[in-house]
């Protein structure tokens, strides 16, 4: 493996890990995508396993001799590499340009002392080693729920911790695939995935095709679910559940529910939930039964009871 040392916090190699906010790793190689920054061995080896490329790993001195951390570094570093064209090797997150994949190389490897990384804001929290890593190409959303029986769908969800809640309790309860509309927030954002335990990579996910139209639903405009996406829905066979507290609502254990041979589980926007528009198209309106005069649940606990009774088999 390529081991670089790093004594200064302030070296330009470590800026994609240190400087770059969400957006700005999402836009990384525009317009040819972007990268995202894995945390822990369990969730950067999924990642890897789920087919991202790895860009390059930082991670303590201290976990070297660790056999685990040896085994994925060097599975991550084997796989690709990373030469610099030119001189401006301290440039080497900035231009794409300036890479080439060589299966015979490795990528760089950066190693300083924990209590020198520990200054770098919440590494605390990632077990020692992460990893930047390419976006991985996503699929359309047709070819996303081909052969499925099961998949939820996501709308205008946009809390990364809800969004990773939602990826784990699916991965639990064999859901099938998960759908988006773009105005979710980013699964690969970095609480996403650490709240997921890196289910983001388990479960086949994709934005779906929204085009660029918006609707007005009398509450904000957003780019949600369209009639478009319950058509490409229907001619695949799914029936659609929008998890809706409404008085024509049926009960989350209906028979009828659990006799679909496919369903899509629809929830919607934490503080709006979906809007009529979307609930006017499914075709079931579905209520989780409460105690207490509770009306409803976060939308992630309620990912998590749906998909328990509707999705397992």
């Amino acid at each position: 493996m390529l081991i670089e040392h790093i004594d200064d916090l302030d070296d330009k190699r470590l800026s994609v890990y240190k400087d770059l906010n969400e957006s700005q790793l999402r836009h990384f190689y525009e317009p040819d995508g972007g990268v995202f920054i894995a945390e822990s061995l369990k969730v950067i080896e999924r990642a890897f396993n789920f087919g991202c490329r790895p860009i390059s790993v930082l991670v303590e001195k201290e976990k070297l001799d660790n056999k685990e951390f040896k085994r994925v570094i060097e599975n991550l570093s084997g796989a690709y590499s990373l030469e610099v064209a030119g001189e401006n090797a301290e440039d080497v997150h900035k231009d794409i340009d300036n890479y080439q994949y060589d299966k015979h190389s490795d990528i760089p490897v950066y190693v300083s002392e924990h209590d020198r990384l520990s200054g770098i804001t919440g590494y605390n929290l990632t077990g020692g080693i992460l990893s930047v890593m390419r976006r991985p190409d996503l699929k359309k959303d047709i070819d996303i729920i081909e052969g499925c029986r099961r998949i939820a769908i996501l709308d205008t969800v946009l809390n990364p911790t809800n969004i990773g809640a939602i990826f784990r309790s699916a991965a639990a309860f064999n859901v099938e695939a998960i759908l988006l509309t773009k105005g979710c927030c980013d699964p690969l954002s970095r609480r996403a995935i650490r709240v997921s335990m890196g289910n983001v990579f388990q479960i086949p996910w994709t934005y779906l095709d929204t085009c660029k139209e918006e609707y007005d639903d009398g509450r904000q405009r957003c780019a949600g679910l369209l009639s478009q996406n319950f058509d490409m829905l229907h001619a695949k066979g799914f029936k659609t559940a929008a998890m809706a507290l409404k008085t024509d609502s049926i009960r989350l254990d209906d028979d009828r529910l659990k006799k679909e041979d496919k369903l899509a589980i629809i929830m919607g926007n934490e503080g709006d939930g979906l809007s009529d528009l979307a609930i006017s198209m499914s075709d079931y309106k579905v209520i989780i039964p409460m105690a207490h005069d509770v009306d409803s649940l976060n939308v992630a606990a309620a990912s998590a009871v749906a998909f328990w009774e509707l999705a397992r088999r």
